[in-house]
């Protein structure tokens, strides 16, 4: 299984598909320099990637082979259909996501971290991708947890770690989409219009809309709203704290310092 090979595939695949989307059909005009954001949140997945290949032995789809060879893991002890297997993988993940999503809300210390995502003053594709390492190793380590105790399938694990990515950089994008066909996707998938309230400097608007793939967790435990206060075209992106431009070291330094306006 090459997965190195499947994951850079389906990133590299999508994030060119929506970049050129944003290209012909801007949902919302930028307030920052494109090239000075894609420069600095391109370099934070680099940073990311490096640090999680450094400090972490094992990925989730090789923990999820070892746990096959061993017998980890709840799935492993119940003699289901393969389908059923791989249903529940992306369902448990998923959740498990919106949940982690939540406590990086809520937990001031994961705020911290998290708050480098919401700070871009402009969404699109690339926002997707803006987390900081430490933010990404935290959800790294609970990935693990959650492959071990299960016994996931590693191609169900593999499955959903290319969907999350593809799903974060489309529910990101700044492109487009007619409302009723918005209304009509965002029924089962996140769309951008849909994310892009999460992303509202007003943080009760900020504090909703936490799926990443699927849309019926915000329906299901009261965290949806449909549309930001200020229409999209007059809604403000980021924090009421940090209300410029931050270069990748700043950044990484972002959770460490207290900011001001």
């Amino acid at each position: 299984m090459d997965e190195a090979g499947i994951r850079l595939t389906g990133f590299f695949g999508v994030l060119l598909i929506m970049a050129l989307w944003e290209r012909l059909a801007p949902r919302k005009q930028r307030v920052d320099a494109l090239s000075r954001r894609w420069k600095d949140n391109l370099a934070l997945v680099a940073a990311d990637t490096l640090v999680v290949r450094l400090l972490i032995p094992v990925l989730p789809v090789s923990l999820a082979v070892a746990a096959a060879e061993n017998g980890w893991g709840l799935l492993n002890d119940i003699d289901l259909p393969a389908a059923a297997s791989w249903i529940i993988t992306i369902m448990v993940l998923d959740f498990i996501v919106y949940i982690q999503h939540v406590l990086f809300h809520f937990l001031p210390v994961l705020w911290r971290f998290h708050k480098v995502h919401h700070s871009d003053l402009d969404i699109d594709v690339t926002t997707g991708i803006r987390f900081h390492p430490v933010e990404i190793l935290i959800s790294m380590g609970i990935k693990l947890i959650a492959v071990a105790a299960f016994g996931f399938p590693a191609g169900a694990v593999l499955l959903f770690e290319v969907l999350l990515n593809a799903t974060s950089l489309y529910n990101h994008s700044n492109v487009y989409i007619p409302p009723g066909l918005d209304r009509l996707i965002r029924l089962l998938i996140v769309t951008p219009d849909m994310h892009r309230v999460h992303h509202s400097i007003i943080m009760e608007e900020s504090d909703r809309n936490f799926g990443f793939s699927f849309s019926w967790w915000d329906r299901l435990f009261g965290t949806y709203q449909a549309q930001p206060s200020a229409g999209h075209d007059g809604m403000t992106i980021g924090l009421a704290d940090i209300r410029r431009p931050h270069s990748f070291f700043r950044l990484l330094a972002m959770p460490f310092v207290k900011h001001g306006s």
